[in-house]
């Protein structure tokens, strides 16, 4: 009996090992998918927050910085126009223009377009991120942006250098709008088309900021009393920028993107240079007048209401409009995809 019961006892052992070597093996590939998207996120966010670690690593603020995706999303490869992840040949010949530059808006930087970035170079394109002056990981202080030339130096850099027969689609979002007016009205003969994602698409003697003046009131009472200001070069003397709060933040831009989203946004974001949004912009009817402007509306948008949006269309019409329903201010954190499918679309029309 004794044996017996020792046998018995060896087997129900073995028996418990090998269910709880399988519980174990389960909780240890959930946990290792765990920690690598948290650590994908951690290296994400320190990425693109240099500036606020110190780190040694230097950067020259008029190089464009391209931000990589390890994403490898699938889609059905009886998607039309897309198979595998790539566009099909005859679409591709269609898109004479393959280089798309992406500008960010307020507060953010190249870090914001990384899902947007994986997915056009997965369709066999050419998109690069900038980071404006004082923007991302660009070390310029955001205090000294006092003007759109400066603001806007990255881009317009980039436009001097390329080659007179080379061309680049330029997508603005948010303020970035302002940027892409200013480089349309002095580099027209480069920009094949230009798309305002959400856009202060301004008219000519209009500021960037008037376009955001519902939600924050006139620029008067803005520099009067708002509690966001930044004096950079003390209190007596004019501010130099301005940053929301975090939760108004995440209100105000974020209220249909993913958690981890916002989580390296509010790790990112910097102060927003308020020179720039204050400038009234020139535009000619012979630059900025040429130049073939498409606009993204986002319809559940709290920064820029749906009705600022189409009144800015209205007043200022572009060749077309787009909507993204259940998109937020960030339609490349809420709604990837579907700004995919439109800026396939618009660099597709002949």
């Amino acid at each position: 009996m004794g044996n017996r019961f020792i046998c018995m006892t060896k087997k129900d052992v073995k028996k418990d090992v090998k269910e709880n070597g399988s519980r174990s093996k389960r909780m240890g590939r959930s946990q290792r998918k765990l920690l690598a998207e948290e650590e994908f996120l951690h290296k994400q966010a320190l990425s693109m927050a240099l500036h606020q670690h110190q780190l040694s690593q230097r950067f020259d603020g008029s190089m464009s910085r391209r931000i990589g995706s390890t994403s490898s999303r699938r889609r059905n490869p009886t998607e039309d126009p897309l198979s595998n992840g790539k566009l099909a040949p005859e679409f591709l010949e269609n898109i004479k223009t393959k280089k798309i530059i992406l500008i960010h808006g307020e507060g953010f930087g190249a870090w914001c377009w990384y899902k947007t970035i994986a997915l056009l170079e997965e369709s066999g394109l050419l998109p690069t991120a900038f980071d404006l002056a004082g923007s991302g990981i660009d070390p310029t202080d955001t205090n000294s942006v006092v003007a759109l030339v400066k603001y806007s130096k990255p881009l317009m850099d980039y436009l001097q250098d390329l080659p007179e027969d080379d061309k680049v689609i330029l997508v603005g979002h948010s303020s970035g709008g302002a940027c892409i007016s200013y480089a349309l009205e002095h580099f027209p003969q480069k920009i094949s088309k230009a798309i305002f994602l959400c856009g202060t698409m301004v008219s000519n003697g209009q500021r960037p900021f008037d376009v955001f003046a519902e939600e924050l009131g006139s620029a008067e009472h803005f520099m009067q009393q708002s509690k966001f200001l930044i004096y950079g070069n003390g209190k007596d003397k004019p501010p130099t920028g301005f940053m929301f709060e975090k939760e108004q933040m995440k209100g105000l831009y974020f209220n249909q993107s993913p958690t981890k989203d916002v989580a390296l946004a509010m790790v990112s974001t910097r102060s927003i240079p308020l020179g720039p949004i204050m400038e009234k912009l020139s535009l000619s009817p012979e630059n900025y007048g040429t130049g073939r402007r498409f606009y993204i509306q986002t319809l559940d948008d709290r920064a820029l209401s749906p009705d600022v949006q189409e009144k800015l269309v209205r007043e200022n019409p572009p060749e077309r409009v787009f909507k993204i329903k259940g998109s937020d201010h960030c339609p490349f954190f809420s709604k990837p995809q579907s700004l995919h499918k439109i800026l396939l679309e618009i660099a597709q029309i002949p």
